[in-house]
């Protein structure tokens, strides 16, 4: 019921008492449940996670794209239908959250390596440009900015990633 009214309506409007009234009930039950809002919210992020990651799981098994650009793709999908969610995930203030071994970063990094025969270091630099610009589409599409077509957007990323790559390969044999 908070994914369904935060997907309405954005996460500010997630309280015990708006809860209350979605579900038809009083707050009380809420807190039956969680001991505070902070353990409410906590569940819900693991919960947009999860949506999230099994967007990202349907474009790779689709077999579209390459695992990489798919996970790209994912997320800006993610980020085209479930804009609240999108924000609530990847628009927040993090200062103060350990961000240093996120599966997902990892996951990427190793790809690239593997793919492209190059260092921990430049997989990590490369990785992080490419996903500079695809977090850029999709806080674009989230916040309806500036309306892409999808072929556009698959367009646009394999030129990030192949310009960014042949920059770092050109580099490596220099």
């Amino acid at each position: 019921a908070s994914l369904v009214l935060i997907r309405k309506e954005g996460m500010d409007a997630l309280s015990a008492r708006n809860l209350g009234e979605h579900l038809g009930c009083s707050s009380r039950p809420i807190f039956t449940l969680y001991a505070s809002m902070a353990e409410l919210q906590y569940d819900v992020l693991v919960q947009a996670y999860a949506l999230y990651h099994q967007y990202v799981a349907e474009e790779t098994a689709s077999g579209k794209y390459p695992p990489y650009k798919a996970s790209g793709m994912a997320y800006i999908r993610f980020a085209m239908e479930e804009k609240e969610l999108f924000k609530l995930l990847f628009m927040r203030d993090r200062t103060g959250e350990d961000l240093s071994s996120a599966p997902d970063f990892e996951e990427s990094v190793r790809m690239i390596m593997e793919n492209n025969g190059i260092s921990e270091d430049a997989a990590r630099l490369i990785h992080l440009e490419v996903w500079t610009c695809v977090h850029g589409i999709g806080t674009m599409l989230a916040t309806s900015f500036l309306p892409l077509e999808w072929e556009l957007i698959s367009n646009i990323l394999t030129d990030v990633y192949q310009g960014i790559r042949t920059r770092h390969l050109t580099e490596k044999n220099a």
